[in-house]
């Protein structure tokens, strides 16, 4: 029973550690320089964040001023299973006279009751205190997350994983017009990880002046802050033939394998990657489901998987240009 017990903690330990990942100071800067506008007067929180190590804390107490914040806030998460003894402590800043920037974190850092999980009771009070949440939540709980900033009706950016898209807990606040992606999307993203960090693809590990780094492709931003990205129309150059775009065995749309090939001249629905997000304007498209979460469709029209020939696609989503009429 004790080893039993053991192995319990030893996995929740791994993977904690799994989800540990440091955003890099470069990516958090090249895209929160599009939302300057939208901080002045705003408290901040960042709730996944150790505030001694965190990027997101660094970027925002050297940017305070000129980004006119009214307060930061930033909470450390401690897992038991880690066998650390580091209490888990919060960090609270409105600024100082030292040019904004924090010279000291620990001036500003208190314990907490908790341990700092972003769903604990005391966290929660400091999320109704937030107007806008910054952060890299961890993937492996990133429905809840998503679920409960949405239930407190707050603005965020966050990152994630591309496969988020499709989550059914997510989608429907996609399909709503709630939910949408940032400007810096796709590509590959290097986060600092743990010294023990481990995995079979070395190719995806590096080491740089001592510290390890791990890189991951299709982390996009998810926000529901103001772009002015998601209001510009794709440019569309390819007309419809029946030759070209085949249709699915089980859905009344068209097949379109690349973005750039969805059609000018199409008025139907038609399947596109998961990728096509990062180019949605929701003025010249709507979404209107995808091929996966069969709970997502009230008339059960979509949510199943999309086949040509008997063989089922990729993850896809089902669009309609606004811009053809019927």
């Amino acid at each position: 029973m004790e080893n039993k017990s053991l192995n319990k903690n030893l996995h929740k330990a791994n993977a904690a550690k799994k989800d540990e990942f440091y955003t890099q100071l470069a990516d958090i800067e090249r895209e929160l320089k599009n939302y300057k506008d939208q901080f002045r007067g705003k408290v901040v929180f960042c709730n996944c964040d150790d505030p001694k190590e965190s990027n997101f804390v660094k970027y925002f107490s050297r940017n305070f001023e000129h980004l006119g914040l009214k307060k930061l806030i930033a909470t450390h998460y401690k897992d038991a299973n880690l066998f650390t003894q580091e209490s888990p402590y919060k960090l609270e800043y409105t600024g100082d006279i030292n040019g904004n920037r924090m010279p000291d974190p620990n001036e500003f850092i208190t314990k907490m009751i908790s341990n700092g999980d972003f769903r604990s009771e005391e966290c929660i009070e400091l999320l109704k205190e937030a107007d806008i949440v910054v952060t890299n939540p961890p993937f492996s709980l990133f429905r809840e997350y998503i679920a409960q900033l949405m239930e407190h009706n707050k603005r965020f950016l966050i990152l994630g994983n591309q496969n988020a898209i499709i989550y059914k807990e997510v989608f429907r606040f996609i399909k709503e017009n709630k939910l949408w992606l940032g400007y810096d999307n796709g590509g590959i993203k290097w986060f600092q990880v743990p010294e023990n960090y481990d995995i079979e693809t070395e190719s995806r590990i590096k080491i740089e002046n001592g510290i390890k780094y791990f890189s991951m492709g299709s982390v996009v931003w998810f926000t529901n802050l103001e772009t002015t990205k998601r209001h510009e129309e794709l440019t569309l150059y390819k007309k419809y033939t029946p030759e070209e775009y085949s249709r699915y065995d089980n859905y009344d749309a068209i097949e379109v394998s690349k973005v750039f090939e969805i059609p000018m001249d199409y008025d139907g629905i038609m399947g596109v990657p998961i990728t096509f997000l990062d180019k949605y304007n929701p003025g010249q498209f709507e979404i209107v489901g995808s091929n996966r979460g069969v709970d997502q469709d009230p008339n059960g029209i979509y949510g199943r998987g999309s086949h040509l020939n008997s063989k089922e696609t990729f993850k896809r989503l089902f669009i309609r240009n606004k811009k053809v009429k019927n």
